[in-house]
């Protein structure tokens, strides 16, 4: 009683808010937690072994070493939530649960772009290599980086503080964030559209293994995933908020184990065995069109270059074949 006392008259202060996922318990918390720390663990394994073997046979896929970031980042969360259980007065490792839960999901969203875009410069050189494109998407990964920060500043800051105006501005600030995040995950849905929808270019290049419509059903089913990750939280963010002894239904424990945890097992069920590394593949140093199907290897080749050559292999092949 006398550390719960201190703890309300000195910061970091407990939350006075009811948030997804409540105060963790030992049951069902620390289960739920290892089993999801045991899928997340082989996860982990799975990717950095794709990664390591693909590596020493000169096929770098960055990609997976970022799958096997990610599902360590998610073992380190769920950890802290069984430590958080073990000590539920331990304002700290609330905070540290907090932040470990909304920033590594980031890094699916990042691949699932990445994902996107080598579809886009694959079906319409012209455009996905633009240049006023690759400004575009350095801005969203600069943003996304900006919303983590702002997210952690925000989560850290709201603990320290009683004022008001500062609580509220905290506030804003997750809002401001979540709503960035929820954007960013429905941007692969236009970059798919694009890529589709526009007139075929006559320097379509394919990449990887597989036929390309699979490739672009893989990023549309793990795009709808990842929005639903993200409405979730926004949806919840932009809520009323509610007292501690009363929370919604969405505070509950299911919807945060459902919407965070499981829903990224099963994108991790979508990629891995679908073997993203040898789908997603590119050459390395791939800068301009071309590249991607080995075209060229100059980098001062232009379009109608690419197209001419292109051309040309065929009527050889026409010929060889008559």
């Amino acid at each position: 009683m006398s550390q719960q006392q201190q703890q309300n008259s000195s910061p970091p202060y407990a939350s006075t808010t009811a948030a997804v996922g409540g105060l963790p318990t030992i049951i069902p918390d620390v289960p739920l937690s290892a089993v999801f720390i045991f899928l997340y663990m082989g996860f982990a394994v799975i990717n950095m072994t794709i990664f390591q073997v693909n590596k020493r046979r000169g096929h770098k896929f960055i990609p997976s070493a970022a799958l096997f970031g990610f599902s360590m980042a998610r073992i380190a969360t769920l950890s802290l939530r069984i430590a958080w259980a073990n000590r539920q007065t331990n304002v700290r490792l609330a905070i540290a649960a907090s932040i470990f839960v909304n920033a590594g999901i980031l890094v699916v969203y990042v691949v699932n772009l990445l994902f996107a875009q080598r579809i886009l410069r694959a079906k319409q050189p012209n455009l996905g290599w633009h240049f006023a494109l690759r400004v575009v998407y350095r801005a969203l990964y600069v943003g996304i980086a900006g919303a983590l920060i702002m997210v952690i500043t925000a989560l850290v800051l709201s603990v320290y503080t009683r004022n008001p105006n500062t609580l509220r501005a905290c506030r804003d600030v997750q809002l401001a964030s979540g709503t960035y995040l929820l954007v960013f995950t429905t941007i692969p849905f236009f970059i798919i559209a694009a890529a589709y929808l526009l007139p075929q270019s006559p320097a379509e290049e394919k990449f990887g293994h597989g036929k390309m419509k699979t490739k672009a059903i893989i990023v549309l089913l793990t795009t709808c995933l990842c929005v639903l990750n993200a409405g979730f939280r926004a949806g919840t963010a932009w809520s009323p908020p509610r007292p501690v002894s009363d929370p919604a239904w969405y505070h509950g424990k299911a919807p945060f184990y459902v919407f965070n945890f499981a829903l990224e097992i099963i994108i991790l069920c979508t990629l891995t065995p679908l073997r993203i590394d040898k789908r997603f593949h590119i050459p390395d140093g791939s800068k301009q069109p071309g590249h991607y199907s080995g075209l060229i290897d100059s980098s001062t080749a232009s379009v109608g270059e690419i197209t001419a050559e292109k051309e040309e292999r065929e009527n050889n092949r026409s010929l060889h074949n008559v």
